[in-house]
């Protein structure tokens, strides 16, 4: 039993890290650059939906809330492309790096402006609450981050599969040059990506703020997110999603077998391991290049 509530809570864990690895991949796909701003914009997305949903805010309800931070953080992501990583254009990536990395110091100075350092919890109505499947007892929380994982990541598959814009998106990510010969308007998809990368990092945060209590740190998440898509594979969106899980389920596991303290150093071992034995991830996307 105990092992089951630690594949739980660490299922639970690793489909928050696997949300915001997918926001790094999605926009590494698109334009070959790393946002070391993701896990900022999951905190950002966070502290958005506490301010509309707690009463000493706005008060709004919950469920009117989440997608009201879910489009305003969207429109961040696009506005954030348009006005800022445009003008880096034929920059080399390392500065696109250290502008997203000095974009999550403002970020987290911002939220720790408006609401405070000290940890505040999000009033939402699956906090605290627990569900029973026969002997076990699972958080309601804790379900309700793995079911919504589920839901976003089907949805996203038909997007990128099924719809216009989601084969624009990926065939922008394979070839630029030949999509936009193509007549796809790069610019304005890859505008779109970094706004779906923003939703998604929203959607994570609100489901890690539904789990307890947030600060502006939580943003450094995104460091152990970037382990977990480099773990899955950098280039592969199903490979972020399992590299966020197996990070999740590696520190509960590490902890209650090994030690408290080796549960945060086990997923870097591991990255560790994955780059030396297997550089291109666990769900390796290598495409070769005829020349």
């Amino acid at each position: 039993m105990d092992v089951l509530q630690l594949f739980v809570s660490g299922l639970a864990n690793g489909c928050v890290y696997g949300l915001v690895a997918l926001g790094f991949v999605l926009i590494y796909k698109a334009t070959e650059a790393v946002n070391f701003a993701q896990g900022d914009f999951m905190m950002l997305g966070a502290f958005i939906c506490l301010g509309l949903t707690n009463a000493e805010f706005l008060g709004l309800p919950f469920w009117v809330s989440v997608p009201i931070a879910v489009v305003v953080m969207g429109a961040f992501g696009y506005a954030i492309d348009m006005t800022i990583i445009r003008r880096m254009f034929g920059q080399s990536q390392i500065a696109v790096v250290i502008l997203t990395i000095a974009l999550g110091f403002v970020l987290r100075f911002l939220a720790g402006v408006i609401w405070g350092h000290e940890p505040v919890a999000l009033q939402s109505p699956i906090a605290g609450r627990d569900v029973s499947f026969g002997g076990l007892v699972l958080g309601l929380d804790e379900v309700f981050v793995v079911v919504t994982t589920v839901v976003l990541t089907v949805a996203l598959y038909f997007y990128f599969n099924r719809t216009r814009l989601g084969v624009a998106m990926q065939a922008a990510s394979q070839n630029q040059l030949a999509a936009y010969y193509m007549g796809i308007p790069v610019r304005r998809v890859n505008s779109l990506v970094w706004a779906l990368a923003g939703a998604v990092a929203a959607v994570a945060g609100i489901l890690f703020a539904s789990k307890g209590s947030i600060d502006p740190s939580i943003g450094l998440l995104g460091i152990k997110a970037f382990a977990a898509a480099v773990i899955g594979g950098f280039g592969s969106l199903p490979g972020a999603l399992v590299g966020g899980i197996i990070v999740g389920l590696i520190e509960p596991f590490a902890s209650y077998y090994i030690a408290a303290g080796y549960s945060q150093v086990m997923p870097y071992l591991l990255l560790f391991l994955i780059l030396v034995f297997r550089p291109h991830g666990i769900v390796a996307q290598v495409h070769r290049k005829k020349v």
